[in-house]
């Protein structure tokens, strides 16, 4: 009876997905991300550096649909073009240069007053860091497994909603997540288009990379712009 408990939970969430999604759907998301924090490109030798405070764009795109067990499909992406500042322990500074991709596969298991999702995917950092002159490339995948939660205030445009993404495999650590409010000005049947505010948290450690262990944390508020057609 084990062999069978994997296939039927598939099944159930796919059901599940069918019930709650009853159109198809594409949603998209643009916002602007003022980020601080700290960067450590080899913690064995070095102490963290804090990052001077910037700003960058972030995306997302996501296709619903109600065809039963096949997964709805989201991507992210963020370009994290940064510095981190001068300091008095005769470090250089370093430039981080990273784009930031995740695709997602899901399941709505509640879309009504209260919206759950969970699903897997695949995240990618790619691009380089550069201090004292040299150049360290970074290019590294892992799985991700995540998970949204939200609630609607009736009648009022008002919602609430965090997501997060997290891995912890082969050298590579990532923890993603966020929490935003949003206000929808546009409320139509073909039609949802808001403005939202929140924050995000992003947790990356890469392990015995060029035998460099790397560290970066980068937190802030965002504001943006949600459409739902």
């Amino acid at each position: 009876m084990k062999f069978y408990k994997l296939p039927l939970c598939v099944v159930a969430l796919g059901l599940s997905s069918f019930a709650q999604a009853d159109f198809i759907g594409l949603k998209g998301d643009i916002s602007y991300w003022n980020i601080d924090g700290n960067s450590n490109i080899n913690k064995k030798y070095q102490a963290d550096q804090d990052i001077d405070r910037d700003g960058t764009v972030q995306l997302s795109v996501a296709f619903e649909h109600p065809v039963p067990i096949i997964p709805n499909i989201k991507a992210k992406y963020t370009k994290l073009n940064l510095e981190t500042k001068a300091n008095t322990l005769g470090l250089d500074k370093t430039e981080i240069n990273l784009d930031h991709t995740d695709l997602i596969f899901y399941y709505e298991i509640l879309d009504n007053v209260v919206k759950a999702d969970i699903g897997v995917g695949a995240t990618r950092l790619n691009g380089n860091t550069k201090q004292f002159g040299q150049n360290v490339n970074i290019d590294e995948y892992s799985p991700i497994i995540y998970a949204e939660a939200g609630a609607k205030l009736p009648f009022t445009g008002l919602s609430a909603k965090a997501e997060a993404t997290y891995t912890n495999i082969n050298d590579v650590k990532i923890t993603d997540a966020q929490a935003e409010i949003q206000y929808n000005f546009v409320q139509s049947l073909f039609l949802d288009l808001g403005a939202k505010v929140g924050y995000r948290v992003l947790n990356i450690e890469l392990n015995d990379l060029n035998k460099r262990d790397m560290k970066f944390d980068f937190k802030g508020p965002y504001i943006g712009l949600d459409a739902h057609f």
